[in-house]
């Protein structure tokens, strides 16, 4: 009966993906965003909070940059996004889906992009601009070179990184642009400690330990700092941490602890499981 099972999966994915793409996912949001307008021009905007919502993202980031963006402005609507997985389910695919954002997904998994390119040949339109898929193994020292050897420089939108690994060490060495918005994973179970796991050009997860790898939510604001970045939201487990630059929106968005980020009881509970490897060799953020 394996194939039944096959022959469910499959068609219950393709209607999910075919409930996102509806024309009124995209209309609602619009809607939203001169929702958002007014309330700008009002000053009236709401608590950055309360926006979040979930199409395309792994959990409430699409509400939260469709809001940002809305304040901010789409610009060139471009994005970098590292660690893509097939660049349907990212960080990144609602707005190249609904709002017509294009950019590159970085993703090590030929299987993954070859599903990702199908999906964007037809997606939005046929004659749209398409993101670029390149597949890579993501390290600080290359990171600069692959951004500027496919076109891009300068400012653009949003860079998001989602590697587990690395994190820290890869935004740490960008250069090559300037992001208005950066959406980055973090380690909630670290808590409050300031600390990053030291840099390994050869880690493949799940690595010693699976959660021994990345920054703390403190460390990466840190970092964000000395970057020109401030804090001003993050996913309700904690674990993406979402920065603006700062030269933009000071009045109307402004930052938020990190220490707050890590409120909700499922992100208190992971907590414990930093024990196991508390006396591991960490930096100082």
């Amino acid at each position: 009966m394996s194939w039944l099972k096959n022959f469910i999966k499959y068609h219950f994915v393709k209607r999910i993906h075919r409930d996102k793409l509806h024309p009124s996912v995209g209309i609602q949001q619009r809607q939203l965003i001169q929702h958002y307008l007014i309330c700008k021009q009002n000053k009236q905007l709401p608590d950055i909070k309360t926006t979040g919502f979930k199409v395309f993202s792994q959990f409430e980031e699409d509400g939260i940059l469709l809001y940002l963006f809305s304040v901010i402005g789409e610009g060139k609507k471009t994005f970098i996004e590292i660690g893509a997985n097939d660049g349907i389910n990212s960080n990144c695919s609602n707005l190249a889906v609904h709002f017509g954002w294009s950019g590159l997904f970085f993703e090590g998994d030929a299987n993954l992009i070859k599903r990702g390119r199908k999906f964007y040949a037809k997606i939005p339109t046929p004659y749209h601009p398409k993101p670029t898929y390149v597949q890579a193994i993501i390290k600080r020292e290359n990171i600069n070179e692959l951004i500027s050897n496919n076109g891009l420089s300068g400012d653009i939108e949003l860079l998001s990184i989602d590697i587990d690994g690395n994190d820290y060490w890869v935004w740490d060495a960008i250069e090559a642009v300037s992001p208005k918005v950066v959406l980055i994973e973090t380690h909630t179970e670290f808590g409050t400690n300031n600390i990053v796991v030291p840099y390994d050009p050869d880690y493949m997860y799940p690595g010693k330990h699976p959660i021994y790898h990345g920054a703390s939510v403190i460390a990466m604001n840190k970092l964000a700092q000395k970057k020109g970045y401030r804090l001003v939201a993050a996913s309700d487990l904690g674990i993406n941490q979402i920065f603006l630059r700062n030269d933009l929106a000071v009045d109307e968005i402004p930052s938020i602890d990190p220490a707050s980020t890590l409120w909700h009881p499922q992100t208190i509970d992971g907590f414990q499981s930093f024990e196991a490897i508390k006396d591991w060799t960490y930096l100082e953020g």
